[in-house]
């Protein structure tokens, strides 16, 4: 069971794999140096390796316990660039082998910018170094150039492809969590977001509301007027809602025609208001080919410890009563067992 979770997690969590995998490459791959070096009286080059192995060591298990891959990858970078550097001057050509496998491991660990950056400043300090104190690092300026130009250029084309691999990695994560049709993010989303809001909830105490929200009759703009003018529809509700909530408001689609409005930092007085408007705004402005569209809701307000699903279900049974009561209207719900009628 252990093992599957370990498993689940490197499946699902990419960068926490890559800084897995480059973990165990650097501390296998250089370990057997770094005793080689101690031993032959090399000392400093070996205490340069047994920082890389033991600073990689702490970041994977840092990144395995906090779940952020973040500042384990950047301080692993930074120490792995400038280990990297101390051998390549204190071995001279020998050393400089290193850098080529730095520049990948830096552009898997970090953002391409960063490890862009990161590049340049080893190749500027080595290159400085041997300029200053000739004879160290490099034999010649010729191989000082050469080694130079094929640096940079490995470096150029790993950033481009990783820049574009980045890209595309967050596109695909952003598509993984909308709706394709309105934009609205997506039921996985709304999940993942009221887990967030209950746990941060239960520890800081912040007060979240939730407002669930029916086109009444939509069935029948479908039936009526076709699935494009059903579409239309959707997508300019979308827009209504996103034009007159808060920047910090989430709006999700977790139906066919329900939609979900996470409302942080909203109490109940609050979440009264924005039912109201949004209701009013609506049967104002939201049409079909057959005339104004209205919607039903119903909304709640996260209590202390409650679970994110209870929180849902008492919203969706004002949304119910909103439904019984005539449609057109919301209903708050005041306290965990008590509706509250506002419109």
């Amino acid at each position: 069971m252990q093992n599957s979770r370990l498993l689940r997690r490197l499946r699902t969590d990419f960068q926490l794999s890559i800084l897995t995998l480059m973990g165990a490459l650097g501390v296998f791959g250089i370990s057997p140096y770094a005793v080689y070096r101690l031993l032959e009286g090399n000392y400093v080059v070996g205490a340069a390796d047994v920082i890389i192995v033991c600073s990689t060591i702490a970041a994977v298990f840092y990144a395995w316990r906090s779940g952020d891959t973040v500042k384990p990858g950047i301080a692993v970078s930074v120490i792995f660039s400038a280990a990297s550097t101390l051998i390549a001057i204190k071995l001279g050509i020998n050393g400089l082998f290193w850098i080529y496998p730095l520049i990948l491991f830096n552009f898997f660990m970090v953002s391409p910018g960063k490890a862009l950056l990161a590049m340049l400043l080893v190749l500027s300090t080595l290159v400085g170094y041997a300029l200053s104190v000739p004879g160290t690092v490099f034999e010649s300026h010729y191989q000082m150039v050469s080694f130079l130009v094929t640096c940079l250029m490995a470096s150029f084309m790993s950033f481009v492809f990783a820049y574009r691999t980045h890209n595309q990695r967050d596109q695909l994560q952003l598509l993984s969590v909308l709706d394709p049709l309105t934009g609205a993010r997506n039921r996985r989303a709304m999940t993942e977001e009221l887990k967030a809001a209950a746990s941060v909830q239960r520890r800081h105490g912040d007060n979240y509301a939730v407002l669930v929200m029916d086109l009444d009759h939509f069935k029948q703009i479908n039936d009526q007027h076709g699935h494009l003018a059903g579409d239309q529809v959707l997508m300019d509700f979308v827009e209504l809602v996103k034009s007159h909530s808060r920047k910090e408001d989430r709006l999700f689609r977790f139906g066919g025609e329900e939609f979900l409005l996470l409302l942080p930092n909203t109490d109940l007085a609050s979440l009264r208001s924005a039912a109201e408007h949004l209701q009013a705004q609506v049967a104002e402005q939201l049409r079909s080919p057959g005339g104004p569209v209205t919607m039903s809701s119903g909304g709640a307000i996260l209590q202390r410890g409650e679970h994110w699903e209870a929180l849902l279900q008492r919203a969706d049974l004002c949304l119910y009563q909103a439904k019984d009561a005539g449609r057109n209207r919301a209903i708050i719900d005041s306290q965990p067992q008590r509706p509250l009628l506002v419109s």
